[in-house]
């Protein structure tokens, strides 16, 4: 008790040890946060990154330029297709949980018409006597090879037996749809040369030397194919 009567109340307790060490650590802590963020803001150094973050490393190695080869076609026609794959290979008397393999794809792809100039023969172009008509004899138009885009094709569905999945894991097969897109290809090989792009590369041959030819001051133009 005071000398004046009233009773002394104890001070107020700080924190204790521990506790204290514990505030100190959060007040450490959110102070270098605060520090962090202020630099990152500035630019004063990098951002911090996810260490486990995704990474794509290009390990290809540079174009090797194989041959040059000097081309005198004349693209007159060119067709867009497209074909379904229905492919399955399994064995008989074996079930197709256990061997089977059935792949469905879209190929797309395209196929050029063309007349090859350069094959051209020797005394194919007469001019008559008087300058006023030529005839041209052309090589038949030939197809192209087969173009499969193969960013436009696509796997719809693919089946595998258990023996064909566990091959898999052990050896893999990098080329097994190498057959699929073959059989694509082939299939609109087929389907290019069934739909007169040949026929339609004569006609659109004709019609640009007529009109080339009749710019130069001749007459009459006949254009003429030799047969393939």
């Amino acid at each position: 008790m005071s000398p004046d009567g009233e009773v002394d109340r104890p001070a107020p307790r700080g924190p204790s040890g521990p506790a204290r060490g514990l505030l100190v650590v959060l007040g450490a802590a959110a102070l270098a946060v605060v520090v962090l963020l202020g630099t990152q803001a500035t630019g004063l150094i990098p951002d911090f990154r996810n260490p486990f973050s995704k990474e794509q490393t290009d390990r290809s190695q540079p174009p090797l330029l194989k041959s040059i080869q000097d081309l005198s076609r004349y693209v007159a026609a060119e067709g867009n297709f497209q074909v379904v794959v229905d492919l399955q290979n399994d064995r008989k008397n074996v079930p197709e949980f256990l061997l089977n393999e059935r792949t469905l794809f879209v190929g797309a792809g395209s196929v050029e018409a063309y007349v090859d100039f350069g094959k051209i023969a020797e005394g194919a172009i007469a001019v008559s006597a008087d300058g006023k008509s030529v005839e041209v004899k052309l090589p038949a138009p030939q197809l192209a090879q087969t173009n499969l885009d193969m960013e436009k094709s696509y796997v719809v569905a693919q089946q595998r037996g258990l023996i064909n999945r566990l091959n898999d894991l052990v050896k893999g097969d990098p080329n097994r749809q190498q057959q699929v897109y073959k059989l694509a290809e082939d299939r609109i090989t087929a389907a290019a040369r069934d739909s007169g792009l040949t026929a339609r590369a004569e006609e659109n041959t004709r019609k640009m030397l007529e009109g080339l030819l009749r710019s130069l001051g001749y007459e009459k133009v006949t254009v003429t194919y030799t047969a393939p």
